[in-house]
């Protein structure tokens, strides 16, 4: 039975316009390197920090933006109405993601961002919060829409699943569940639940 489920922020939840190559070109990072990766890397404390501030400077740009994606504010107000544990876990760092949860009005109330655990495909932060609610890992799902968010369920023993509006990448197939559109979600949850509950029968 599901019983919690954990968001991703960007681009599964809210918009997002961050422009990430033209961040990894301005600090020198290469395209396929991992932004934050890269940044933990610098040799000084110095050059770290300056990249960090500079990473800041587009996600509070970004966060001044955002809206809801289509469809989301609907999806996560019925699962909050039916009950289900909600929570965000976000590779954003805090000032962010407090104002991107301002903006949308989401009654969610735990939110762990990079200032608070490892960045995922870490499980830290899923696993804390499976912890705190006191469930089972395999009662959680862990919706995003990047390969990083399915790798972080999979590592926390999690249900993956897979928001993909547009064309499937690659790596999509990696995912336990896959959706296309937000009015599916809800009823997509229920579905799994009810086939739970006559496999037990």
């Amino acid at each position: 039975m599901i019983k919690g489920i954990i968001f991703d922020l960007d681009g599964t939840l809210v918009t997002s316009s961050l422009d990430f190559a033209m961040m990894k070109a301005q600090l020198g990072c290469q395209r396929e390197d991992d932004l934050l990766e890269f940044v933990s890397s610098l040799p000084s404390p110095y050059m770290r920090e300056e990249a960090m501030d500079l990473i800041r400077q587009h996600e509070l740009q970004d966060a001044n933006q955002c809206t809801f994606i289509p469809g989301a504010k609907n999806a996560v107000d019925t699962l909050h109405q039916r009950g289900f544990k909600l929570a965000i876990v976000t590779r954003n760092f805090s000032k962010a993601a407090q104002i991107k949860l301002q903006r949308c009005n989401m009654p969610i109330d735990i939110v762990v961002t990079r200032d608070d655990a490892p960045a995922k495909p870490d499980p830290s932060a899923l696993l804390c919060i499976a912890d705190r609610w006191k469930i089972a890992r395999s009662e959680c799902i862990y919706v995003g829409d990047y390969l990083y968010d399915i790798q972080a369920a999979h590592n926390a023993d999690m249900h993956a699943c897979f928001f993909a509006p547009h064309a499937l990448p690659d790596y999509a197939n990696q995912a336990d569940l896959i959706f296309t559109d937000w009015e599916q979600f809800a009823e997509m949850v229920e579905q799994l639940n009810l086939k739970t509950l006559h496999q037990l029968a």
